[in-house]
């Protein structure tokens, strides 16, 4: 049941780059970053106060920054700079930069099914972001590098910060903190560095802006947000992670319904393995944990 519920937050975001490019394809990433997450704080707070304490902000805040912020800001890179479905199958090679990282800091050597899931996802990725086939920015490709690294040092922070304050206040106050951050770096680029880039602010919002700033704010952070981090204190990051599955696929099909992005049968079928291969790791290794019960429970045969 619970890989079902994390199915749901990666759906909505999945939905985040079609919608993006669909209803507000010229504006600012960093200001898109800060209307999606510091509204969706605040509602959050306005349902059930909280203040942090003390030390707490500290963590608090380098948590903000790297889970909101810095993700935030990278996502909207991609969103406006990379087609709706390449970025959405993109974020599936979040193992690959896993079990690169655990490696690194961390010293865990991967076993061998990641290893060869990992190599076949960088096979398959390489085939299909071939220039020769899909137009791709190098801007929207440093972003989602960038959003891939903040999403495994995000995930770790969050599980550590969560032992000492209560998920509540790490999820509302992650979302105030980062976009607060991302407003104030938006004042900045809008006054000083890029102001042209806030010109299509000037004119009025159309209603399809309105709904999807009320989608990208309430269900897919708000509500995504919750059950995100609501789940992580309730079922292991493998069974989480199993259910990321949602999320490209959402990238797929709003891409085709939004904006009629449509690629070519092997396409398809390299994007399919992909999602196949992220996954395929965290579906033996909770295999093996639900069995290992099992057979641990079977009486042994006598001699």
């Amino acid at each position: 049941m619970n890989i079902l519920l994390a199915m749901i937050p990666a759906f909505l975001w999945g939905t985040t780059y079609a919608v993006t490019k669909y209803a507000t394809p010229d504006w600012p990433p960093i200001l898109l970053g800060a209307l999606r997450a510091l509204p969706a704080g605040i509602l959050l707070w306005l349902i059930k106060p909280s203040l942090p304490k003390g030390r707490q902000w500290r963590g608090l805040t380098v948590l903000a920054l790297v889970n909101i912020a810095l993700f935030f800001a990278f996502i909207f890179v991609m969103a406006v700079n990379l087609p709706a479905a390449i970025a959405g199958v993109g974020m599936v090679s979040v193992p690959v930069v896993a079990m690169i990282y655990t490696w690194v800091v961390k010293g865990q050597r991967p076993s061998a099914v990641q290893s060869l899931c990992a190599v076949a996802i960088v096979t398959i990725a390489w085939l299909l972001f071939d220039p020769q086939h899909v137009e791709l920015s190098l801007l929207g490709l440093a972003a989602l590098a960038g959003a891939l690294l903040c999403i495994v040092i995000g995930s770790s922070l969050v599980q550590t910060v969560s032992m000492h304050i209560h998920w509540w206040t790490v999820l509302t106050w992650q979302l105030i903190i980062g976009g607060t951050a991302l407003l104030i770096a938006a004042a900045v680029q809008a006054s000083i560095f890029t102001p042209d880039a806030y010109i299509p602010l000037s004119e009025p919002m159309t209603a399809k802006q309105w709904i999807a700033l009320f989608w990208l704010i309430v269900p897919n952070t708000a509500l995504a947000y919750t059950l995100y981090v609501w789940l992580l204190g309730r079922m292991t990051v493998v069974e989480f992670t199993f259910g990321t599955i949602a999320n490209p696929i959402a990238g797929i099909v709003t891409a085709v319904i939004l904006l009629a992005e449509h690629y070519q049968g092997w396409q398809y079928a390299l994007m399919a393995l992909m999602i196949m291969f992220s996954v395929l790791p965290q579906g033996v290794n909770l295999a093996k944990q639900r069995l290992r019960p099992v057979v641990a429970a079977q009486p042994r045969q006598g001699k």
